[in-house]
């Protein structure tokens, strides 16, 4: 393959469902991208808490910065240390994965309540094998954090540019909330990756990723849209499953940074 295979955008995101983080490089491990999705806040009955449910999460916006996540809302900010949280754990489900999480602390969960107007708590998973997922694909289980079920979602940038042309209103990669973006050269060639290498850490491809609602909430103002699921149906349904961009594994630990060639 071509070295037209190249880096060209990586996110992380901090807290489940909040907005991401566009970084330069990031540091790889079995449960994602570090700080990627080791966060998440949940209800008073101890289930997980999304966009699907709750658009304005959205407008969330995380900061890291000398060990500390800073989340900004509207003109509001708080900000707590990366590693503290209390000792009680929690058992909560992601989809129907378990897992065990902590509360960050209560002075965190009582902004966010604040905000979102009604009772929440913010909890972290702590170490691998907190939350396991099965592939019924692979037959595998893999340590994951708390995204929905796979540490990495990686996009090729023909796949966008090749669904904006069927739209009226453009819109940008923050829609499907990727790990990696790559400079393809086909629409919806990184489904069809096998094994591959970025900085010395070797990625294998799981399957693709099946779309929800959750892709129609634009992350500029935390509106619902009719697009881009509704003309993504008409093109890649595939199984009653919309698909857009694929999930992968990380086979080993590692930096990886923009501008990182994809090697096969």
């Amino acid at each position: 393959m071509s070295t037209v295979y190249v880096v060209k955008e990586i996110y992380i995101y901090p807290i489940k469902s909040l907005a991401g983080i566009s970084c330069q490089s990031a540091f790889a491990e079995e449960m994602g991208f570090e700080n990627d999705r080791r966060w998440m806040l949940i209800d008073a009955e101890n289930q997980m808490l999304t966009q699907r449910e709750h658009r304005m999460m959205s407008q969330f916006y995380p900061q890291i910065s000398d060990g500390k996540i800073s989340i900004t809302f509207q003109d509001q900010k708080h900000e707590f240390s990366i590693d503290e949280h209390l000792e009680n754990p929690i058992k909560v489900n992601v989809w129907d994965d378990k897992s065990e999480v902590v509360e960050v602390n209560q002075e965190t969960s009582k902004w966010f309540t604040e905000h979102l107007g009604f009772e929440c708590k913010l909890v972290k998973i702590i170490k691998n094998g907190d939350r396991k997922h099965e592939s019924s694909r692979l037959k595998e289980t893999f340590n994951v954090s708390l995204a929905d079920g796979y540490p990495y979602l990686l996009i090729g940038s023909k796949s966008l540019d090749f669904l904006n042309d069927k739209l009226d209103e453009k819109i940008t990669i923050k829609r499907f909330r990727p790990n990696i973006v790559v400079s393809t050269k086909n629409p919806h060639e990184e489904d069809d990756f096998k094994t591959f290498e970025i900085g010395g850490v070797q990625f294998k491809n799981v399957k693709p990723c099946g779309r929800c609602v959750m892709v129609n909430n634009d992350p500029e103002n935390g509106r619902l849209k009719k697009e881009p699921l509704k003309t993504l149906s008409t093109y890649r349904n595939v199984d009653n499953s919309v698909l857009f961009g694929t999930n992968i594994v990380s086979l080993n630990s590692g930096n990886i940074k923009v501008g990182d060639t994809l090697v096969f």
